[in-house]
């Protein structure tokens, strides 16, 4: 399959349209829009099905040498992207937006992978659910090492860090909790709670995609349409860093999953990881422990620039690639 028949199949596929569309409607002015509390329960929805059927998927398959090593990669690319990814930007920005966009792009989106997982799913690629507990174990790492290496520049600051909250919200925050809950629940049940699940977290799971994409589509076009004057002069500075990062942290993850063999499927998740970017657990993990970070900066990069990005033509660019190089 051709890098142009990949993209055209991802592009028109109707979550991505619907994602489309909700960026239309917004720059049309129109008055769509889904209420917060409906956005909030398509996302429990999404991170609950994904996680039950990593879990199911967990269970019926041993915890061998392969999980493994895709944990342990997941763990180093969550430990290595936030350091180089800091220096990169502490060129061009203070300290402390350095620091929370480093942890921005350290951490995962959890949509991004749900959309991968569909993606695959339509293909019929198969992947592993270890891939869901790797998602979980990379939010939290780079939410720490953003913070102590904003301290490291902080040479003067005699104030010692609190790590009793930033643990807590890196640990036990809503989106880790529930998608490692539902792992637990997927795999205690086994394919027997899949059977009694299945009309729920399979037949529904596109269509509530659509809409929570659409609403990602509405909310995304609003991010880059309320910058302000001093950050929309730097919109092309935000541009090129929100694709060139997750291309950067790609290419880091295609070389890790190439050395170490894994099958296509679960390389391709993993790829999508190591070049996503959080906007949800970071952003309200940095506005606790680094208010002097100016959030129209790291959460504009990863929702209005990033997520877009991988959703439109990273996912199946990375795909084509990994079909060259296995």
């Amino acid at each position: 399959m051709t890098l142009d028949s990949l993209f055209l199949q991802n592009l028109f596929s109707p979550p991505l349209l619907f994602f489309v569309l909700g960026c239309i409607a917004t720059l049309l002015r129109t008055d769509l829009e889904i209420p917060e509390p409906i956005g909030k329960l398509l996302s429990l929805y999404l991170l609950m099905a994904i996680g039950f059927k990593g879990g199911v998927a967990l269970a019926a398959n041993e915890l061998g040498l392969e999980a493994l090593t895709g944990l342990f990669l997941a763990l180093l690319l969550s430990v290595t992207v936030p350091l180089y990814v800091f220096f990169i930007l502490r060129r061009s920005m203070s300290p402390a937006d350095a620091a929370a966009t480093a942890a921005t792009y350290g951490s995962i989106s959890a949509v991004t992978f749900v959309a991968c997982t569909s993606y695959l799913d339509a293909a019929d690629i198969a992947w592993n659910g270890y891939l869901v507990a790797a998602m979980a174990l990379m939010e939290s790492p780079a939410i720490i090492l953003g913070l102590l290496l904003f301290r490291l520049q902080q040479s003067d600051s005699t104030e010692p860090l609190n790590f009793k909250p930033l643990l807590r919200e890196s640990f036990l925050n809503s989106s880790v909790f529930l998608i490692l809950g539902s792992l637990a629940v997927g795999w205690i049940s086994g394919e027997r709670g899949k059977a009694q699940l299945a009309p729920f977290v399979d037949e529904l799971f596109v269509g509530v995609l659509c809409l929570f994409l659409l609403d990602m589509g509405i909310v995304a076009v609003r991010r880059l349409m309320d910058l302000n004057t001093s950050a929309a002069k730097n919109l092309s500075r935000l541009f090129l860093f929100g694709i060139s990062l997750p291309l950067l942290n790609a290419g880091l993850a295609l070389t890790l999953v190439t050395l170490a063999d894994l099958s296509l499927g679960d390389a391709l998740l993993l790829t999508v990881l190591g070049a996503s970017a959080s906007y949800i657990a970071v952003p309200a993990a940095m506005r606790l422990a680094l208010p002097e970070a100016n959030p129209s900066l790291y959460l504009t990069m990863s929702l209005a620039v990033t997520f877009p990005f991988n959703l439109l033509i990273g996912i199946p660019l990375y795909h084509q690639i990994l079909l060259r190089i296995l």
